[in-house]
């Protein structure tokens, strides 16, 4: 593979194009990893699957797409951090805690330092190198590989805790989805290999549980909308666990096109968000690493028609 200059990077299979943006250019904030962040996925020349967390300019916190976040609460070395003082946010850099306020992922944090990140590419495969900055005995090396072959697109990780202190968190991808554009709403069918019961919501996600109640229709396995939803929801299901069948399964039955999220690990949680035009199932992996220790996981999606 050869190191990349010119942006974006476009891995093609004989059934799927996938489009890559640079780090830092069409996301350059601190929630989600800058690297492999995937901004089109194309099945066949013409079905697509990605979208922006929102179509109106400046609102939401810029997801699109296939974009992972680490720490959304488990947040390395935050809690211990000082106002003032740094911490790592995994895929994008060293940022400042500015207050004694908890942390909030929807909040902008300055960043100090950005992690140096290295790509390299070919045809079907991109890999970016983050390479690690100490910050108070945090430091880690992240990789992250892309690869496409059929109708599969496979994202390993690899997170290598080349610190003092241990490093526990978790990371997930957000899955902005919307196929062929679709508004969310009856002809989409969300399944999980288990009958799905919800967690009790905390703090502000009680009033979005009520909305979520009086839109969704669940029946057994299967999330469906009754009609396109007019306020964002968010729920976690219950009864996940490792299992070699798809995680979850996306697909709008009027026309068959879906996909498929297959996993490597025990999730740590699941979620679903998801509002006029977009659903999200976000399937995290726990992150626990010692100093010297590696930690590698995967996932793979199946696209279909």
């Amino acid at each position: 593979m050869k190191p990349i200059e010119n942006f974006p990077i476009i891995l093609r299979s004989d059934r799927l194009t996938v489009e890559i943006a640079q780090p830092g250019s069409v996301y350059h904030g601190t929630r989600f990893d800058w690297t492999a962040f995937i901004t089109q996925v194309t099945l066949d020349g013409t079905h697509t699957f990605c979208v922006p967390e929102s179509l109106e300019s400046g609102q939401g916190s810029g997801g699109v797409g296939l974009c992972n976040e680490f720490g959304i609460e488990e947040v390395i070395g935050y809690d211990e951090a000082q106002p003032g003082d740094l911490f790592p946010k995994p895929g994008i850099g060293l940022l400042a805690r500015p207050d004694d306020q908890p942390y909030n992922f929807f909040r902008p944090y300055e960043i100090v330092a950005p992690f140096p990140i290295h790509v390299t590419a070919d045809a079907t495969q991109a890999t970016f190198t983050v390479e690690p900055l100490d910050c108070r005995g945090y430091a880690v090396r992240l990789t992250k590989t892309v690869t496409v072959e059929g109708a599969g697109l496979t994202i390993a990780y690899a997170l290598e805790n080349v610190g003092e202190k241990p490093v526990a968190t978790t990371e997930y991808v957000h899955n902005f989805m919307g196929i062929d554009e679709h508004a969310i709403g009856p002809d989409y069918r969300l399944r999980m290999p288990y009958t799905i019961e919800f967690a009790a919501p905390e703090g502000p996600f009680v009033e979005r549980m009520a909305q979520m109640m009086a839109i969704l229709d669940v029946q057994g396995g299967e999330i469906r909308c009754k009609a396109t939803p007019q306020h964002p929801f968010y729920c976690r299901p219950l009864g996940f666990a490792k299992t070699d069948a798809a995680q979850w399964e996306l697909v709008h039955a009027p026309t068959g096109v879906g996909m498929r999220e297959y996993d490597d690990f025990a999730p740590a949680r699941v979620a679903v968000w998801g509002t006029t035009h977009v659903i999200s199932a976000e399937v995290f992996v726990p992150v626990n690493v010692h100093a010297g220790e590696t930690q590698r996981w995967t996932r793979r999606y199946e696209f279909f028609a």
